[in-house]
This record gives C-alpha cells, sequence and structure tokens, in this order.
C-alpha cells in the first residue's frame, strides 16, 4: 500500500506539473489516455519492465537540467535531399523548416488542426492498443499532454525523405510530441529523425500501414551529453506491408527506445534494428513488443551496444506469436560489445508461440573486443585504436544492413566512425 501512495503522489506531481490541452477533435483521446495514466501510475523502479532501467528522471514533476551541447560536427542526413520539419524544445520552428509541402503526402502539425482531421481515427488508438499485455504509462502520459507533432498522410511515394530534427536550446526544456502517420495502399515513405530534442523528452509516433504500403523509418539520437528520453513507435501493419526501422544513439544519460508493433494482416514484414554506442555515465534501454497475429509474416529485431567507462544496455525484446499466426518467421538477436570490465549489458529476450508452425529465434551475447581479430590487424600495422574502431564497426554492421537505402547506411557508418574517432583522440 505504501508503493502504491508513492507511486500516485509522483504520478499526481508530474500530472499537475502539466497541462491538458482543451477541445479539439483529440479532446475525447487526451480524456481517455489521462484516464488510463491515473489508473497505472507512472512508471517505478519496482515495475517489471523498468526493473533494468530507474525512471525517476522521467517521470518526476519538473525537468532535469541538461546544458546545451554543441560540437561543430555537420549535422546528420545534412547531404540527403529531404524535406526539413524542425522542432525546438518541442516547438515548431518555421523559420527552419521547409514548408510543409511535398509530392505523395499530405503534412499537417497537431497543434494547428482545429477542425475535424482523418488522424481522429487514428490518434491515441494504436498507443491504447500498445497497453496490453504491457502497460506503457508514459506513452499514455504523452498522448493526453502532447503539445505539438506532425500528422503525417501518405498518399503515394513522395521523391524525398521526411526529416524531421529536434534541437534542444534550452537547459530545462521539456518536449512532448506525438506523430501520427497514415501510409495509404501501395504507398512508400522515408522517414528520417534526428537531435537531442530536449533536456527531457517523451515522443510517440503511431504508424497505421494499410495492404502493400512501406514505411522506412532511421532515426540517430545523439551529441547532447545529458539527454533523457524516453520514445515509443506503435505500428499497425496490413497485408503484405513493411514497416522498417532503424536507430542509432551515441550518448545521453538515459534513453528509453520502445516499439510495439502488430503484424495484422497475413506477408507482413517488421524490422527493427538499433545500435548504441556509449561512454561513462550512460543507459540506453531498448523495449520490442511484436504481436504476430496474421499468416506467413516476417519479423527481426536486430541489436547492437557498444559500452564502455561504466556505461549501461538493456535489451528487452518480445515475439508474440498468436494461434492461427502459422508461418511466422521471427528473429530477435542482441549483442553486446564491453570495452571494458565496469559496463554492463541487461538482456531479457522472449518468445511466446500458440501456433505450431513456425520459425522463430532469439539470442543475446555480451563479451569483450575480438583478440585474435585484434592480433590479426595488429600484426599487420594497423595501430591498436584504429584496429579496435574498425572491429566495433564490424560489431555493429548487421544492425546498420537493416536499413535498405546504402546512402543512408553510409551516413550512419560516418557517425559512427566521428564517435569512435572522437572518443579516441
Amino acid at each position: 500500500m505504501a508503493v502504491a501512495k508513492v507511486k500516485l503522489d509522483a504520478t499526481e506531481a508530474r500530472l499537475a506539473a502539466l497541462t491538458l490541452p482543451e477541445g479539439g477533435w483529440a479532446a475525447a483521446a487526451r480524456q481517455d489516455a489521462l484516464a488510463r495514466v491515473r489508473r497505472m501510475g507512472l512508471p517505478g523502479a519496482r515495475d517489471e519492465y523498468w526493473k533494468y532501467t530507474r525512471p525517476d528522471t522521467l517521470v518526476q514533476a519538473d525537468a532535469p537540467n541538461a546544458a546545451v551541447f554543441s560540437d561543430g560536427e555537420a549535422p546528420v542526413f545534412g547531404a540527403v535531399d529531404r524535406l526539413k520539419i524542425v522542432f525546438t524544445d518541442g516547438v515548431f520552428d518555421a523559420e527552419a523548416s521547409d514548408p510543409l509541402a511535398l509530392d505523395g503526402v499530405t503534412i499537417a502539425r497537431l497543434a494547428e488542426v482545429t477542425d475535424i482531421h482523418w488522424a481522429k481515427d487514428l490518434y491515441g488508438v494504436l498507443e491504447a492498443n500498445g497497453q496490453s499485455p504491457v502497460e506503457r504509462p508514459l506513452a499514455a502520459l504523452n498522448t493526453a499532454f502532447a503539445t505539438d507533432g506532425l500528422l503525417i498522410h501518405v498518399t503515394g511515394t513522395p521523391s524525398k525523405p521526411i526529416n524531421v530534427i529536434y534541437r534542444h536550446a534550452s537547459e530545462t526544456s521539456d518536449a512532448i510530441l506525438h506523430h501520427v502517420v497514415k501510409v495509404d495502399a501501395g504507398a512508400e515513405v522515408t522517414i528520417l529523425e534526428n537531435g537531442p530534442a530536449a533536456a527531457r523528452f517523451n515522443k510517440v509516433m503511431e504508424v497505421d500501414i494499410a495492404d502493400t504500403g512501406r514505411l522506412h523509418h532511421v532515426r540517430a539520437q545523439g551529441r547532447d551529453h545529458q539527454r533523457r528520453a524516453a520514445t515509443h513507435i506503435f505500428a499497425r501493419l496490413g497485408a503484405e506491408s513493411t514497416f522498417k526501422s532503424f536507430t542509432l544513439t551515441a550518448n545521453g544519460v538515459l534513453t528509453r527506445n520502445e516499439c510495439v508493433i502488430e503484424l495484422t494482416g497475413d506477408d507482413a514484414v517488421a524490422h527493427v534494428a538499433g545500435a548504441c554506442m556509449g561512454d561513462g555515465d550512460f543507459h540506453h534501454d531498448d523495449t520490442v513488443f511484436i504481436t504476430h497475429d496474421a499468416v506467413g509474416c516476417e519479423s527481426r529485431q536486430v541489436f547492437k551496444k557498444v559500452l564502455r567507462n561504466g556505461a549501461t544496455g538493456v535489451f528487452q525484446g518480445k515475439i508474440l506469436v498468436k494461434a492461427g499466426a502459422q508461418k511466422t518467421d521471427g528473429y530477435q538477436i542482441s549483442q553486446s560489445l564491453l570495452l571494458d570490465d565496469d559496463s554492463q549489458f541487461l538482456a531479457k529476450p522472449e518468445l511466446e508461440i500458440y501456433a505450431d508452425d513456425v520459425a522463430c529465434s532469439h539470442g543475446s551475447t555480451s563479451g569483450a573486443i575480438d583478440e585474435e581479430g585484434l592480433f590479426y590487424l595488429r600484426a599487420r600495422g594497423v595501430p591498436r585504436g584504429i584496429a579496435e574502431d574498425l572491429l566495433t564497426i564490424a560489431f555493429i554492421a548487421e544492425a546498420v544492413q537493416e536499413i535498405e537505402d546504402e546512402g543512408l547506411q553510409e551516413e550512419i557508418n560516418g557517425r559512427v566512425a566521428a564517435w569512435l574517432e572522437r572518443r579516441r583522440a
């Protein structure tokens, strides 16, 4: 009872610090989400899915301080021809953004849409569905209180990617953004995300992909050493549709990326991958839940973490195969490269299968750098630091290769190499 009281008090304190947007087409969804937050309570260290990651700074009433950080490095995806949409500390930055117009897609802002909108049928719906069997109260908090976000309706195949850029300009910023993406049958889009966003960042992206639709998502989180972020992707896939997401994370005090996917149409494909590089006071958590609820679907989870100087990595991944979801192909791998004895990797891979014609596997490993490979490179005159970097890039490669676009692969590999070089200097 005492624990429940503490959790309730913490939840009410957080809610009291926020202002619920009033009126509009999303009002009912916001009220429903608020009721769910109060029923669940915000996460605490005793919650099963938070036992490896302390949520304290994500749920406290006031945003923690995070100094604005800039290293002069060229912007991520800067060489890519893309539509730029910028948010600074959770506020849309019109001057830094391109006009919200692109062939094959319509884009609106959550904060500006007042009339009945197509997103009313989706806003908060996938997030609410994703609350079972595991509660995700930070996502419900987002649905209730999100101040802005993008409503993206993909009707064709845009000529270039949509790049959502998050900037951090205030040391005490607290950003809550909610995006809704609807991909029509046969349509295809690439969404890029990058930037530190805010001192504390809570983001939800709901993705609904119709039959034969395709969505590619590539995200780069990093450079802000003191960032604290909780992100959530809720995706629903129709028949023969495709969802592929890759995230690179570098730096940050605390990052938790959750991905909840439902494969509801036959022959759908969902790939979720990520690589993180952490140094010192760094805690990174990937939590993934994929539900197979149709015939002949494929899912892949590929996560690689490079940790040193006491950094911590967490992976919680589950594949749930429902009765009737025959011919499921589910693959899951999580691996860490520990560059010293002080870092740690905590993994919880899970399979839950109620069909008998499936091919599902999972594995998780943790270890030091390959000494045989290191010896081979050193014997050929490669300095130790560069040799270690080459082996680290090779270790991460399986995750990066989940990105279909080779140009974006090169961009991510360049970021990995730059991070390693900075720490070798």
